[in-house]
């Protein structure tokens, strides 16, 4: 089948509007230290800035593929990219980081009627001898959209334009909604259209929602305790209510009988795991070299180029191994060589800086991105490999919504341990100070901000560099603690991998490799 001008565009049109999101999460973790200055937002605030957009994005990204399905792909896909843009505009102007918060989840809503409506015109519009290619492209300009994430984020912050991160989406996404507009005919209704699974999509983002936010909330000094395990029981019951309706649902969102199959599971398993260890780390790191390190944020947004590097070069390779001898030993090696990169990357205290970055962040940033890059093809092929042909599309947006699942837990579970440590180790260290009772109440309600938290004014100037080294340390101990943590979900990554991936087959082929990295 030959390639048709129209099929061209889609392909233009799903390039620019994924190119949006995967910009948006990198940028934007680069740009968390300026934004938290700007609007004063505490630790709890950031992770919320985060998870914001991811929970509803992977809450329901398998919802709108469905939806483009039952009332047409074009018509999703554009609605998607409206609420997209309006919600950017909506974070770029937003007045506190409660507004900002907001629209971020109307964000993540946008975005998950966006992402699965790139593919799925991709999918549509060009034939099978074309289609592989076209998915390489849309994978490979994905890809690239997400390494130039944190140097344009970096650049911005150091600006003094961290709100732009936002405003860069509306030129893409008015120049994608001009090509899917003039350039792709309308939809033909389904007939008889599909049914869409709205109460299992309700209870899922309930779920996730209250568990994600009793989590965070209890991490906070002098929470309501009821409030708090009361949002994580209503999580945990809103989420036992959505495998329930998966189990009686004639269209169910997620067919929970797919997972009978052990390497599905155990590949399902294994995505988890690695990419909670991998999201935790991407969100506190930058933290850790602007507001401790003192780095520009143009150079923070740069140190994660090697990493970057080495996911684009070693996955080709790893593809070629997995075709040859199946994923399990790519995917047992790359989690325990990026566990090993996470666990160096604890040893690192206050540096001088950029000056010694290749002696303490680099050697861990190395092994971390060859991990990534030895695992993140052969992850796509375990769970795509893993499921007869004809449900291909199913599992491929199941691994989609896994690795944005990933990253929500990892801000959920490992946000609340950053804080607590942070809280309790500015504690042990300020206690040896002998500062006033003031002085103590005050550092306390300013432990909520972590590394951004500032020393009492009234102060003797002496007794205000000793409480900012305090600080300092107190956030290399939490940022110490979530590495560990990191590599240890590494591990048990690698242990699933080797025990239960033994006789995966291969032969189907890898799907987006940014799909499985962000």
């Amino acid at each position: 089948m030959k390639t048709t001008a129209t099929a061209r565009w889609v392909l233009v049109s799903s390039v620019l509007a994924s190119s949006m999101v995967f910009i948006d999460g990198t940028a934007l973790s680069i740009a968390l230290p300026a934004l938290q200055a700007d609007t004063g937002a505490g630790g709890a605030d950031l992770l919320w800035v985060t998870n914001g957009f991811s929970l509803p994005l992977a809450a329901l990204l398998l919802l709108g593929g469905g939806l483009g399905d039952a009332f047409g792909r074009r018509r999703v896909f554009v609605a998607g990219i409206l609420a997209f843009i309006l919600a950017s505009v909506a974070c770029g102007l937003a007045p506190g980081v409660h507004a900002l918060i907001a629209a971020r989840v109307a964000q993540g809503v946008g975005g998950a009627l966006m992402i699965p409506g790139a593919l799925a015109m991709i999918s549509t519009y060009f034939g099978p001898a074309e289609r592989g290619r076209a998915i390489g492209t849309w994978s490979a300009c994905s890809v690239l959209a997400t390494a130039a994430g944190p140097v344009l984020g970096g650049l911005l912050a150091r600006a003094g334009l961290w709100r732009w991160v936002f405003f860069i989406n509306v030129p893409l996404a008015i120049f994608a909604l001009l090509v899917l507009l003039r350039k792709t005919p309308a939809d033909q209704p389904a007939s008889p259209a599909p049914r869409v699974d709205w109460w299992g999509a309700i209870t899922v983002t309930l779920g996730l929602a209250a568990l994600t936010h009793g989590l965070i909330q209890g991490s906070k000094p002098g929470h309501n305790g009821f409030l708090t395990w009361g949002a994580v029981v209503l999580g945990v019951l809103a989420l036992l209510a959505f495998l329930r309706l998966q189990q009686v649902s004639p269209h169910p969102l997620l067919p929970l009988g797919m997972f009978r199959s052990v390497p599905l599971t155990a590949a399902s398993g294994v995505s988890l795991l690695f990419f909670m260890a991998f999201h935790g780390m991407l969100f506190f790191l930058p933290l850790n070299l602007i507001q401790v390190q003192h780095y520009d944020p143009a150079l923070a947004g740069l140190s994660q180029l090697p990493l970057m590097a080495l996911l684009i070069l070693l996955s080709r390779f790893a593809g070629r191994f997995v075709d040859r001898h199946g994923p399990r030993l790519p995917l047992t090696l790359g989690s325990l060589v990026t566990g090993a990169g996470f666990w160096l990357l604890t040893w690192p205290g206050i540096t001088r800086g950029p000056a010694d970055f290749a002696g303490s962040f680099l050697p861990g940033l190395l092994l971390v991105g060859a991990g990534l890059g030895l695992t993140a093809t052969p992850l796509n092929t375990a769970v795509i490999g893993a499921v007869p042909p004809g449900q291909l599309g199913l599992a491929s947006g199941i691994n989609s919504t896994l690795t944005r699942l990933a990253g929500v837990l990892a801000i959920a579970l490992l946000g609340p341990v950053a804080l607590v440590s942070f809280e309790r180790s500015l504690e042990a260290r300020t206690a040896r100070l002998n500062l006033p009772v003031e002085a103590r109440l005050l550092l306390k309600q300013e432990a909520v901000k972590m590394a951004d938290a500032q020393p009492p004014s009234k102060l003797r100037p002496a007794d205000q560099a000793d409480v900012k080294t305090s600080i300092q340390l107190a956030f290399v101990d939490a940022f110490r603690r979530v590495a560990q943590l990191a590599a240890g979900l590494c591990g048990l990554a690698a242990l699933v991998a080797f025990r239960y991936l033994k006789s995966v087959p291969t032969a189907l082929g890898a799907p987006p490799l940014a799909s499985a990295t962000h």
